[in-house]
C-alpha cells in the first residue's frame, strides 16, 4: 500500500484552495500526467514543490490509484514532485462509491482508454438525476502514435478531452466528427510536465542521456543492440558522461510491461567508468543534459521544450511499431553512427510548434483555454449527463466486455460480487496482494521470455 498522505496536510492549505479535484490514475506516468494537469488547469498558485522545495499549493488534490499490476510505489509517486492532500489505492467500484459519497468540482481520469470508458459509464450511473455533478476531464499521457480511433472513442463522453498539441487537437476532432460524435470536448493544451530552464551552456563533462522505454523496443536483440551502442559511445568518447535513464527500479512497474529490463541486460556487459544508470525525475536529469537520445519517449518533447539537442534514433528503422514515425519532419532523426561522429540535430521550428512543445515561451498560456472552459462549465446552471459515444446500442458487442473488466454491468451498475471494501485491507490481504504482484512480475520478466524462446526453436 502507498502512504495515505503525501506532502502537506489539508488543514495547512485550506485557505488557499479554489477547487476540489480528484485524480484517478492507474500507473506512475498517468499519475504524473493527472496530478500535474490538475495543477495546470486550476487557477491559483502551483502545487508543485519545485527544485527549491517551496510550500506553494493549489487546488485540493485527492489522489486515487486504480489497483492493478502497474499501481505505483511510494517512490514513484514522490518522484513526480506533486503535493497531494491524500492518496490511496481503490478498485473501480470503490472509486465510484467514493464519488457517490464525496463532493468534488473536477474529476480527472488519468487511465488507459478502456478504464476511462468504464468510469464514464459508472459515473453517469451514480450521478443520474443529480442537479449538480463534478466536471470530468481526461486525455493522454504523451505522444499518441497508435490506436488513435480506439483510444479516442473510449475517452469520448468526458466534459473535456485534453489534446497535448495543435496537431492532436485537429486529429481528435476529425475522429469524433468522422463517426458523428460531438467533438466540442476536445481542448488544446500542452503536456503538463514541461518546464525547466532553457539549455544555454555545455556541462562539464558533456553529458549524453539515453531515455529508455519499458516496451520500445520489446525484443532482446534490439534492446541489447541499443545498450551496446550506448556503451560503445561511452568508450569512443571517454571525456563524456553517458547515462542510461531508466523509468523504474527492479520490482516496480510502469505504464507498460517490461519483460527485459536494461538493468538485467547490462549485467552481462562491461561498461566503462563514464557509463552509469540513473533514475529519478526527468526534469532534474535534463538539468545536466547536453544531448538527449531516445527511440520515441515523451522525454524528447521535454528536451525540445528546453532547447536541448535531441535525437530520435533511426537505427532500428522509422516504424509505427517503435513510435518514432511520430518524429518524421522534426529534424531529430539520426543514428548512433552519426552521433559517434559528432552529429548535432537541429529541430524544425514549424514541427516543434505543432507538437505543443512551446519552446517559443508560449507555455504559460497553453492552458488558458482549458481554464476558461472549466470555469465556464462550473458556473453553468447545470451540466448535462455524461454521454459517451459507446452505448449498449452503438457498441453492443464491445462495451459490455469493457465494463465487465471493471465489475460493471452494461448500464454502469456494479455487478454482484464486486469489491465493496470501504476500509484499508487487512495485513493478510496486503501480503497476499504483494505476493501476487511479485508472481506476476516474475511471470512477465522470467517465465514469458523463456517460453517465447522455446517456441522459436
Amino acid at each position: 500500500m502507498v502512504p495515505s498522505v503525501l506532502g502537506v496536510p489539508p488543514s495547512a492549505t485550506s485557505t488557499t484552495k479554489s477547487l476540489r479535484i480528484a485524480v484517478l490514475a492507474d500507473s506512475d506516468t498517468r499519475w504524473k500526467w493527472g496530478a500535474l494537469t490538475a495543477d495546470r488547469i486550476a487557477p491559483g498558485p502551483s502545487m508543485e514543490a519545485g527544485s527549491r522545495g517551496d510550500a506553494q499549493v493549489g487546488p485540493a488534490l485527492s489522489g486515487f490509484l486504480l489497483r492493478g499490476r502497474a499501481t505505483p510505489t511510494a517512490r514513484q509517486l514522490a518522484e513526480v514532485g506533486v503535493r497531494a492532500d491524500s492518496i490511496r489505492e481503490v478498485t473501480a467500484v470503490e472509486f465510484l462509491r467514493t464519488m457517490e459519497r464525496e463532493s468534488y468540482d473536477v474529476v480527472i481520469l488519468a487511465l488507459v482508454g478502456g478504464a476511462v470508458q468504464a468510469m464514464l459509464h459508472g459515473l453517469r450511473r451514480i450521478w443520474e438525476g443529480r442537479a449538480e455533478r463534478p466536471l470530468v476531464v481526461t486525455g493522454y499521457v504523451g505522444v499518441v502514435y497508435e490506436k488513435l480511433a480506439d483510444g479516442l472513442l473510449l475517452r469520448h463522453g468526458a466534459d473535456l478531452v485534453l489534446a497535448n498539441s495543435r496537431q492532436d487537437a485537429d486529429r481528435f476532432r476529425a475522429v469524433y466528427e468522422g463517426v458523428g460524435a460531438d467533438a466540442s470536448a476536445v481542448t488544446e493544451v500542452a503536456l503538463p510536465f514541461l518546464g525547466g530552464e532553457p539549455y544555454k551552456n555545455g556541462n562539464d563533462p558533456y553529458t549524453v542521456v539515453f531515455a529508455a522505454q519499458p516496451s520500445v523496443p520489446e525484443n532482446r536483440k534490439d534492446r541489447t543492440y541499443l545498450l551496446n551502442r550506448l556503451i560503445q559511445h561511452a568508450r569512443l568518447h571517454p571525456d563524456r558522461e553517458v547515462l542510461l535513464k531508466l523509468r523504474s527500479k527492479p520490482g516496480e512497474h510502469t505504464t507498460h510491461i517490461e519483460e527485459l529490463p536494461y538493468q538485467k541486460l547490462v549485467q552481462k556487459l562491461d561498461p566503462p567508468a563514464n557509463f552509469r544508470l540513473v533514475y529519478g525525475h526527468m526534469g532534474e536529469v535534463l538539468d545536466n543534459t547536453d544531448l538527449l537520445v531516445t527511440i520515441s519517449s515523451t522525454a524528447a518533447l521535454e528536451s525540445l521544450h528546453r532547447r536541448i539537442p535531441t535525437v530520435v534514433l533511426s537505427d532500428l528503422g522509422v516504424r509505427e511499431a517503435l513510435g518514432n514515425h511520430h518524429f518524421v519532419g522534426s529534424g531529430c532523426l539520426a543514428s548512433w553512427d552519426q552521433l559517434d561522429d559528432g552529429h548535432q540535430p537541429v529541430p524544425d521550428a514549424a514541427w516543434v510548434s505543432r507538437q505543443g512543445v512551446a519552446a517559443d515561451g508560449s507555455y504559460e498560456t497553453a492552458f488558458d483555454v482549458a481554464r476558461f472552459r472549466i470555469t465556464e462549465l462550473l458556473e453553468s446552471a447545470e451540466l448535462p449527463p455524461l454521454a459517451p459515444y459507446y452505448t449498449p446500442v452503438t457498441a453492443p458487442g464491445y462495451l459490455p466486455g469493457i465494463l465487465a473488466r471493471h465489475h460493471l454491468g452494461p448500464d454502469g451498475t456494479p455487478l454482484p460480487g464486486a469489491p465493496a471494501a470501504d476500509k484499508e485491507p487487512s495485513p493478510v490481504r496486503q501480503i497476499v496482494r504483494r505476493a501476487a504482484r511479485g508472481a506476476y512480475r516474475h511471470g512477465v520478466q522470467r517465465v514469458a521470455p523463456v517460453i517465447r524462446r522455446m517456441g522459436e526453436l
